[in-house]
């Protein structure tokens, strides 16, 4: 109604309060109660370390890229002060841009919530809430003015961003890795789903191990992510061969003891899994953990760590890269089911005989005895950046019927269920459709199937895959993209066999990766390239 939209437009809107605090923000404070070197907003420096820096790693720090106008925080040193000290201001910085969000007037927009599926239970609630000819998207107890809430003070709806450390209670999430050299350090902060695998030394000794905090389970569990407690998974025992058994019972914390001149239940191992939602929220974290002894001679420890993410109600599958392929990874394919073209399904339908477990683009793999009748089911997945070749060789004689054969030979050459798509990029996700290249396929000559060898007949000999794909992105970190897969059949004519005779033909499998990327013209500087795109979710929830 007029009043209504008149009433709405009259009423003053103020831009949207800030979710995050820029001067308390510190994206260069790594070390754990320690000045970082150069970090100017770091809180553990002093007045004194701020006379040693020679310059702030980050001279600016900012909230919402996609406010028109936002608070930053500037830091810088004064040199010319004796002793040089650090230098701070907080100002209001106009975004440029001029896409950019003046003021909101929907709080839901605010975080990425997954809609609300009408059911038989809550359908005549939700029918109660938009039923009517107009209702409100912005509640009046709902006030932009009140000073926002801090998302660390409420933990359970914290959310994350990709790549954000990992907040517990009293710091990080923590995940050793080797600096500058191969021993430990613990100042390695874990990336909000940025899955890493690490190994490092540490040094041990029998005598003080009880007192050494990194080689306990206690290091790795005892401190919770805000809301969600870190629960031990599993716990598996490695004795001092190498042989390892997993305990029944993982609610039990084992400590760094001494037993027999021997340090039992030292962590050689921990295997973080974290589970989130669609909205970045942590839900749950697990911890596995690989214990192992060391006698008096050990001077060191090799520790391994790893973390990996899963998000709620999903299957995790493994990835080929983030976002572009990885040289020595499978190639991730999948199928078009009818009636949607990329349902969920596609990353972890497996294939006939589980030739294919992960969704795959396989080939035929050899064997010992070169025989490819009993080289069927046999399949290797196709890594990304290596050529490959494989074959076998086939027997033929005069009482092999045509079409039986040649359906044999396709089975074994594209295996019996040959995906139609391939990813475009080593993280693509089903749900986006373009991010999928339909395989094209080619025949040499055309197939003639016929009944006996009383006449000539074509059968399949080998099959060639081309895989085109560029450099996408950044010149400093291009990503291996694919654009373009050709299967190609080649076919061969068979003539009649006299009776008793046999015949052995090779039959072969091949790939090859072709970079089609195109170089830079000499003696032309290459303009850059802006990016004109606005975010998917700019308009969010509107379309």
């Amino acid at each position: 109604p007029p009043e209504t939209r008149a009433a709405a437009q009259a009423r003053p809107r103020s831009g949207p309060a800030p979710v995050t605090d820029v001067a308390k923000l510190c994206v260069c404070d790594l070390l754990v109660a320690e000045c970082d070197v150069n970090c100017c907003c770091d809180p553990d420096c002093s007045a004194a370390d701020f006379s040693l820096f020679t310059t702030c790693s980050v001279p600016i720090v900012t909230g919402d890229s996609h406010l028109c106008s936002q608070k930053a925080a500037i830091y810088s040193l004064d040199v010319e002060a004796n002793p040089p000290g650090r230098v701070f201001k907080l100002i209001d910085q106009v975004n440029p841009s001029v896409f950019c969000i003046h003021a909101t007037n929907y709080k839901q927009a605010l975080s990425f919530s997954s809609p609300e599926m009408p059911t038989s239970e809550n359908f005549d609630q939700l029918l109660k809430q938009f039923g009517s000819a107009s209702f409100s998207a912005e509640p009046d107890s709902w006030n932009m003015n009140t000073g926002a809430q801090n998302p660390s003070d409420v933990n359970e709806t914290y959310r994350y961003e990709y790549g954000v450390p990992i907040q517990t209670v009293d710091a990080f999430l923590r995940l050793p890795s080797p600096v500058v050299s191969s021993w430990c350090s613990d100042a390695n902060p874990a990336g909000f789903l940025v899955n890493q695998a690490t190994k490092c030394i540490r040094s041990v000794s029998v005598e003080k191990c009880g007192n050494i905090r990194a080689v306990s389970m206690l290091f790795y569990i005892n401190s919770s992510i805000l809301a969600v407690n870190i629960t031990v998974q599993s716990i598996v025992v490695q004795s001092l061969n190498g042989m390892r058994t997993l305990l029944n019972g993982s609610d039990v914390l084992r400590l760094p003891i001494i037993l027999d001149e021997l340090c039992i239940n030292i962590v050689l191992g921990v295997t973080y899994h974290i589970t989130y939602t669609d909205a970045g929220e942590i839900i749950e974290a697990a911890a596995s953990f690989v214990l192992g002894a060391i006698n008096k001679e050990a001077l060191s420890i090799q520790q391994s760590f790893e973390i990996s993410f899963t998000q709620v109600n999903t299957k995790p599958v493994p990835l080929s890269g983030n976002p572009g392929y990885v040289v020595g990874l499978p190639i991730r394919a999948g199928f078009r089911p009818q009636g949607y073209p990329f349902p969920v399904e596609i990353l972890s339908a497996a294939l006939v005989l589980n030739t294919n477990k992960y969704s795959q683009l396989t080939i035929l793999q050899s064997t010992s005895n070169q025989d490819c009748l009993a080289a069927q089911g046999a399949r290797t997945p196709i890594l990304f950046g290596y050529n490959m070749i494989s074959g076998c060789k086939l027997r033929i004689s005069a009482a092999m019927k045509c079409q039986p054969l040649t359906q044999t030979l396709l089975d074994l050459l594209k295996g019996q269920s040959f995906p139609e798509y391939v990813a475009s990029f080593g993280n693509s996700q089903a749900q986006d459709v373009l991010d999928w290249v339909p395989i094209t396929h080619l025949h040499t000559s055309e197939q003639r199937i016929c009944n006996t060898f009383q006449s000539s007949c074509q059968i399949p000999v080998s099959l060639e895959i081309e895989v085109k794909w560029t450099k996408y992105g950044s010149l400093v970190n291009p990503q291996a993209r694919i654009v373009n897969v050709t299967a190609t059949i080649t076919t061969t004519t068979l003539k009649q066999l006299p009776s008793g005779r046999e015949r052995t033909i090779p039959i072969t499998s091949s790939v090859v990766f072709t970079d089609i990327s195109s170089p830079a013209e000499p003696g032309y500087k290459a303009w850059p390239t802006i990016n004109a795109k606005l975010p998917f979710d700019f308009f969010f929830p509107f379309v």
